[in-house]
């Protein structure tokens, strides 16, 4: 599911806000939201980290594509084994789903910033 900023949503579960507050020794209570208290999301954003080896795959397919044809013989086929080695961190890379955080602002006037999108359903 994606969301888009200014899209109307609720909370799909009770969420914890805060660890239980104690006085004495003696939990007084903690901060909760809960599900389906609606807001509105006011930004998103996208968290596709790259490893070094998924940008070194990306720098050399690139100069293999551009130069493969012009470079000599044993040094093209030295650059092709290692795009070939680095492959399966891109396949992984690029199978994987980024992680989207979303930043709501409630009703109630609550923000919640850097929640997973997850957590909340199209009202």
């Amino acid at each position: 599911m994606t969301l888009k900023a200014g899209q109307r949503v609720v909370l799909a579960a009770d969420t914890r806000l805060t660890d239980p507050a104690e006085v004495s020794g003696v939990v007084i209570g903690f901060l909760s939201l809960a599900a389906g208290t609606g807001g509105t999301v006011e930004q998103m954003v996208v968290h596709q980290e790259e490893s070094d080896d998924v940008r070194e795959y990306e720098r050399l397919k690139s100069l293999l594509d551009a130069f493969g044809r012009e470079m000599p013989a044993g040094s093209r086929r030295q650059l092709e084994e290692k795009v070939r080695s680095l492959e399966p961190a891109w396949t992984a890379f690029r199978e994987g789903a980024p992680r989207v955080s979303v930043r709501v602002r409630f009703d109630n006037g609550f923000i919640l910033d850097g929640a997973d999108e997850d957590v909340f359903v199209p009202a």
